[in-house]
């Protein structure tokens, strides 16, 4: 019975996911007040950038790090560019530099391969060297299946291996288009910490960002962001 309650979950989830609208998600999300780089207190890209020198249809994540994903189909309804210059800037390198990092994003991207957070082995075997991988980066996406999804993701990582994770704090639900809302788990700082024990992480750093009444902009419910990097056991 619990199984079949899980398949039926994750059916759920699927359908909501149905109207899901990129477009419409990185305009709510990724433009200002909360994405707006005149302010002191945007910590999401400074966390990355002095931690990591897949996640929905956003780019910040790689930018410091990996420098793997840059698309230019036409059809984005965000420029990027912006974000570019903002973490140039927190890496210290002048100001032009944000064009040979768009540059690189295009040319050393290796490959782009789906993943479910809700199967134990949510990749293809032979999609990760055998030992598994040396880190993974996770940002608002598991919040639909948090403490089952950190498990499954565990698998991924070798042992030693290092977990990157930014999500939300007290966050019910949000809004992906027109009409369309996505519930998700409302974790709190404890919560997160339980789970990522649980799933056989060791937490190395915790960070919490209480979002300020003028970023709360309608779209969810959530009270602040947290940042954590954890080792698998």
């Amino acid at each position: 019975m619990e199984e079949k309650g899980a398949e039926n979950g994750v059916a759920a989830m699927a359908a909501c996911y149905q109207g899901f609208d990129p477009a419409e998600y990185l305009q709510s999300n990724y433009t200002p007040p909360r994405a707006d780089f005149e302010r002191k207190d945007i910590l999401l890209l400074l966390s990355l950038s002095l931690t990591f020198p897949g996640d929905g249809p956003t780019l910040y994540q790689v930018m410091s790090g990996s420098e793997e994903l840059l698309q230019d189909e036409g059809g984005c309804s965000l420029d990027w560019t912006p974000f570019l210059q903002h973490v140039c800037k927190l890496e210290g390198r002048r100001p032009s530099a944000w064009t040979e990092k768009a540059a690189r994003l295009r040319q050393v991207i290796v490959d782009i391969v789906p993943i479910d957070v809700n199967r134990p082995q949510p990749l293809a075997h032979d999609a990760l060297p055998s030992a598994g991988a040396d880190c993974l980066v996770s940002c608002f996406c598991l919040e639909s299946a948090f403490t089952r999804a950190l498990g499954h993701i565990g698998r991924l990582l070798r042992p030693g291996g290092h977990l990157l994770l930014i999500g939300t704090l007290g966050m019910s639900y949000y809004m992906a288009g027109a009409g369309v809302k996505i519930p998700t788990v409302p974790v709190n700082e404890a919560q997160v910490c339980a789970s990522l024990k649980e799933s056989g992480y060791t937490l190395i750093r915790l960070e919490v960002y209480t979002l300020r009444q003028d970023m709360n902009v309608g779209t969810d419910d959530a009270y602040g962001v947290f940042f954590v990097k954890a080792m698998k056991e």
